[in-house]
């Protein structure tokens, strides 16, 4: 129980410092009107992630649950950020941004899922 903690804090601590490291790169290059940018950046290349961490876990090392909670449950989950979309979100809604929250909100979630299927098919052949 307190390697799988560990693997986790490990995991999940380096994706945290990762989506700080990827909102403050995104903050440099997007305009400050835009900064959720940077967390939908992470979030996509987080879906990636875990898509292509997941599809090599299941075709080439399904039993190795140190991996699983390292990188997938750890890293991925550490980096993406769900609660920080959801108040940027609402924070659009409050400033009657309803065309930018729907189409922010409508992008997240297709690419989110076409970035996980893409990973996913990459990570079974690696």
């Amino acid at each position: 129980m307190w390697k799988d903690l560990l693997l986790v804090c490990v995991g999940g601590g380096v994706g945290s410092v990762l989506r700080f490291l990827t909102s403050r790169l995104a903050a440099r290059y997007f305009h400050p009107d835009w900064l959720f940018l940077g967390t939908f950046t992470t979030n996509i290349l987080g879906c990636l992630l875990i898509g292509l961490f997941s599809g090599w876990f299941f075709a080439h090392n399904p039993e190795n649950q140190s991996f699983r909670l390292l990188m997938i449950v750890g890293f991925c989950g550490g980096y993406t950020t769900f609660s920080t979309f959801a108040f940027e979100n609402l924070r659009l809604i409050e400033l009657n941004q309803w065309g930018l929250f729907a189409l922010y909100t409508a992008v997240s979630i297709l690419l989110g899922l076409l970035s996980v299927w893409f990973g996913m098919k990459i990570g079974h052949l690696l």
